[in-house]
Parts: structure tokens; sequence; C-alpha cells
């Protein structure tokens, strides 16, 4: 992005500020209006309200690794890595896709370790879609974020192959 460097931070900053807001507010209001034991169907029935604690990651991978193992992973080596893309973020100008794509991956992410970090390891889940038999596995608003981020990544990559344009923007 042609952006100055104090504006990618601000812009950062922002999207943090909102994700990390909107995800552990709605999280709060999970673990303080469900329980893990009863789960609230929304009328169509298109989404399930269902409280889970994810000692894991992605679809609960990793949840029976060694309580240390799992820390050091999903813990440490996750916030080490989410350092080095918020300087990537900060210091490298990239387009405006990649920008936007790797900012929702940093601020979901950095959510869901604030998560980790202030409730044992543990991260609140509480959502599930359902289209008719079809359903994800349970998520957070952090989740949507990545996945988002996830999204427009692809959507860049498919748009360079069919322009033939560079894999690097000058």
């Amino acid at each position: 992005m042609n952006f100055s460097r104090n504006v990618r931070l601000f812009i950062l900053l922002l999207l943090l500020g909102w994700t990390a807001g909107c995800d552990q507010t709605s999280k709060h209001l999970a673990r303080t209006g469900l329980d893990h034991f009863n789960s609230v169907t929304l009328p169509g029935g298109f989404a399930e309200l269902r409280l889970a604690e994810n000692p894991g990651s992605f679809l609960s991978l990793g949840d029976s690794l060694p309580k240390p193992l799992r820390n050091a992973l999903f813990t440490v080596a996750t916030g080490v890595c989410l350092l080095g893309l918020f300087a990537y973020l900060v210091y490298y100008r990239v387009g405006p896709y990649h920008f936007i794509g790797l900012a929702l991956i940093w601020a979901g992410g950095t959510s869901n370790l604030i998560d980790r970090i202030s409730r044992q390891g543990l991260v609140t889940d509480f959502l599930v879609i359902r289209v008719g038999p079809l359903h994800t596995g349970i998520f957070n608003v952090a989740d949507v974020m990545v996945m988002l981020g996830l999204s427009l990544l692809f959507y860049e990559c498919c748009k360079r192959r069919q322009t033939g344009a560079p894999q690097r923007p000058s």
C-alpha cells in the first residue's frame, strides 16, 4: 500500500480494536449467557449458539497434545508469529488486498491469543452455522476475521493468475 508507516500502524490498531472489541464482547456474552450442556437454535435454524472452551486450534486440532506443548505451540509460538506478522505489515509496503487480508488474520489471531493468555490456554467458541444437514465447526468472531483475511488472500492470488500480474506489487 502507498500509505506511510504511521497510517499502516493506525489501520492495524484500529482493526485490532474493532476485532478484539467485538470478539471479546461476544465471547463474554456467550460465557455469561450460554452453558456447556444446552444450545440455543436461532430462528430459522440457520445458526446455533453453543458454548465451548477450545484448548486446540482450528477445529480443535491439537487439543489432545500435552498441556505444556499446547501452550508452547498455541500461545508462545503463535504470539511470536503474530509479532512477526505485525512487523511485516508495519514496515513493508504490500498491495491493498494483501495488506487487508493479512491484517484481518493478524487481528483475529491476536484476539484469540488474548483469550488463550487470559483463560489458561483456552479459546471461547460459541457459534455453529447450519445449512440443511451440513454444518460448520464451532467458531467465534475472531475466527471469522481470520477466514475473511484468508479469503481476501485467495481472491488476490486468483486475480493475479487470471491477469498474469506479477506476484509482488511494485
